[in-house]
């Protein structure tokens, strides 16, 4: 039987991707995004799709769209670059905004599924993490209006399931890449493989020995459509188990690029986490779940949506150039 699903944050790289994936299985999808960091563009395959409808609406501020079977919320600020410049909005989306997804689950009986993140383990202390760890998180440093917020929304969505006995979900997602990630906004991958096209110095902070796990885009949500499917309430990473140190990474883009770019030394972040790995025991347990795309295959996979963007951008500068050239 089809649904119809509402998805916030649905205009981000992974609420569109998800929106996809929602559709093929036959259901409708109510979006809502307020752009703030999201895209249309993401978006612009579905104009003709009439069983989905998108409506710019911020979800700090209460939303109602009539009877709905399962709502998706993925709104908020994700990379370092975003919320740091909104930081007041990340923390306001993880709780009013997450609040008011809440109100609407719990009055139409729908089911809810909440994006969280491995930064509620913050800088670990236990490797790699499984979900029973509490974490080690700086309450009041500049990661934690991303961090702090998505703990509080992890604490919420448990009260609204064991108060209100909503039907919850949480995935703590570990770092995702693939179509559709925005070029510019300052994660790894997307740094990386930009500044490799460009043939620009590739940035390192730190001595590049720290460690995260790359997870693309459609097994991260072949992850959480299990999830969705499934009748696990507490939190299940959803991440590859595969670790690589920044530097590595860069390694591997510019072999799968063929770029010439050198890679340069930088200070590293307040806060930035040493390791990151995830415990995927309880997916793979539970749900059934692991990557199957390795990190090389994954940058391969999307390298011709970077080309593009760059493309793009380089158009665009030219443009800019040349219009400036005629008002000499």
């Amino acid at each position: 039987m089809t649904k119809r699903v509402l998805i916030t944050g649905v205009a981000g790289f992974l609420g569109s991707h998800l929106t996809d994936a929602l559709l093929s299985e036959g259901n409708s999808v109510v979006g809502i995004d307020n752009l703030s960091t999201g895209s249309l563009e993401n978006l612009k395959h579905l104009q003709s799709e009439p069983r989905f409808d998108f409506h710019q609406h911020d979800i700090c501020v209460p939303f109602d769209f009539d009877k709905i079977d399962y709502v998706f919320n993925f709104a908020s600020p994700a990379s370092p670059e975003d919320y740091s410049r909104l930081g007041i909005e990340t923390l306001e989306v993880g709780s009013s905004g997450t609040r008011n997804a809440l109100e609407l689950a719990s009055k139409y009986g729908a089911k809810f599924l909440h994006a969280s993140t491995s930064e509620c383990y913050g800088d670990p202390t236990i490797h790699p993490q499984p979900e029973e760890y509490w974490g080690n998180v700086n309450p009041v440093g500049p990661r934690s209006v991303y961090d702090e917020a998505k703990r509080f929304s992890e604490a919420l969505v448990m009260a609204y399931h064991r108060y209100r006995k909503v039907d919850t979900r949480l995935v703590r997602i570990f770092n995702t890449y693939g179509p559709r990630l925005h070029a510019e906004d300052g994660r790894v991958i997307s740094n990386f493989i930009v500044q490799a096209l460009q043939r620009d110095d590739l940035t390192v902070y730190g001595d590049g020995s720290q460690t995260r796990s790359f997870c693309y885009v459609s097994d991260e949500i072949d992850g959480f459509l299990r999830l969705a499917h499934s009748d696990q309430h507490l939190p299940v990473n959803i991440g590859n188990p595969s670790e690589w140190t920044i530097l590595d990474c860069a390694r591997a883009v510019l072999r799968v690029t063929g770029s010439a770019s050198r890679i340069v030394f930088k200070p590293l972040p307040v806060d930035d986490p040493t390791q990151r790995q995830p415990d995927i025991t309880r997916a793979r347990q539970l749900l059934g779940w692991e990557p199957k795309i390795d990190l090389e295959t994954g940058l391969r996979l999307c390298l011709e949506y970077f080309q593009s963007r760059v493309a793009m951008n380089i158009s665009a500068h030219e443009k800019t150039e040349f219009e400036k050239g005629l008002r000499r």
